[in-house]
């Protein structure tokens, strides 16, 4: 899954719209101009589509953490450089106040049979022994399932 599609997930999701795109991005101290928000929403067979990079994805999630449970005391987190489906993961699963039955409920609704043991090596620091690289496949899975949780079709 390429950054953008993450991204537009989110954005349809939870149904934000510009401004507030922008005060995710300003939440975790990063300012985005609307046509940038807008240029990595776009398909990437539009002209004017551009990559978001791992860092700036990063520093929306932060954001989007902070959007949905509050701005911390502390000083921002410093944003990755370097993202990958666990980190995108583990963010989403904090920013939505998630337990481990929760993340699997999410999963297990878009039809993916996942074991808690399965998901807790997710969310191992890389290099131990039961650490497993998240794939496309299961973050996929935990966006739809997020999609048909929490989005609200307009009426």
């Amino acid at each position: 899954m390429t950054n953008n599609d993450t991204l537009r997930r989110l954005r349809y999701t939870f149904d934000l719209g510009d401004a507030e795109m922008l005060a995710i991005f300003a939440a975790a101290e990063l300012e985005v101009s609307r046509s940038e928000v807008s240029d990595w929403l776009k398909k990437e067979d539009d002209p004017a589509y551009k990559d978001i990079s791992d860092e700036q994805l990063a520093t929306f999630l932060n954001g989007f953490i902070n959007h949905r449970r509050g701005k911390q005391d502390r000083a921002q987190a410093a944003p990755e450089k370097r993202l990958n489906n666990n980190i995108i993961l583990r963010k989403l699963k904090i920013a939505l106040n998630l337990q481990a039955e929760g993340v699997l409920e999410l999963i297990n609704h878009a039809d993916l049979d996942l074991s808690k043991h399965e998901l807790s090596a997710f969310f191992r620091k890389h290099g131990h022994k039961h650490y497993r690289q998240c794939k496309d496949q299961v973050l996929r899975n935990f966006l739809t399932g997020m999609q048909l949780k929490y989005h609200k079709p307009k009426s």
